[in-house]
């Protein structure tokens, strides 16, 4: 508690670091497992091929990808972008699954009448199937949120600054102080988001609170 008191402002810096790699990485993960999940649905037989090998992504070891990015990129291995990309991936590996199976749930009858009502299928998709599909897709949001922010402590081990740096040093210098402070701030800003998450989604989905 009191190495965690006397160094508040680098606990900040790392932080606000740390949350920005996570939140950078969610969003372009998610918005490529949008259009990977939407195929999957679409295409039945391709289904088990797209959810399958976009899942085996997660099975890459996080130091193995960070070491092989740099090369495929072309940025040095400092480089916070490799911690992105790759954080991304792994955020795609969960959420496919859940976009598809979102999809998946929508009830055939509410689509057939939003047919008979005129809406193409463009409008179709963004104000029937997509609201609709928010349930599992929010969960899978949830589970990678929180793998995310996780995860990203592993960019230190290649020199990407975050709240990481709090775990190796401390082990180095044998704080323990330093270490707690690193977990209970990773701790918090998984918890923070998720809680934010359900909120929203309590906010954007109000049928669920009134099924339950």
């Amino acid at each position: 508690m009191t190495w965690a008191l006397d160094n508040l402002s680098l606990i900040g810096d790392l932080a606000v670091a740390h949350l920005r790699q996570s939140l950078l990485a969610l969003l372009l993960g998610a918005a490529l497992a949008l259009p990977l999940g939407w195929f999957a649905w679409r295409r039945p037989r391709l289904r088990a091929v797209v959810i399958t090998g976009t899942g085996l992504m997660y099975t890459i070891p996080s130091l193995a990808l960070l070491l092989i990015l740099p090369i495929v990129v072309g940025l040095p291995a400092t480089s916070e972008v490799n911690l992105i990309i790759a954080l991304a991936i792994y955020v795609v590996a969960i959420m496919v699954r859940s976009v598809a199976d979102g999809l998946e749930s929508v009830d055939a009858h509410v689509r057939e009448s939003a047919v008979a009502m005129g809406y193409g299928s463009r409008r179709r998709f963004w104000t029937v199937d997509l609201p609709l599909a928010l349930p599992p897709i929010l969960a899978g949001l949830r589970v990678a949120t929180v793998s995310t922010v996780s995860l990203a402590t592993v960019g230190i081990l290649v020199g990407v600054t975050n709240l990481g740096y709090l775990f190796t040093n401390g082990l180095q210098r044998r704080i323990t102080g330093e270490v707690l402070a690193g977990i209970v701030t990773v701790a918090v800003i998984a918890l923070v988001l998720d809680l934010i998450l359900a909120l929203l989604g309590r906010r954007l989905m109000p049928w669920t609170r009134v099924a339950s």
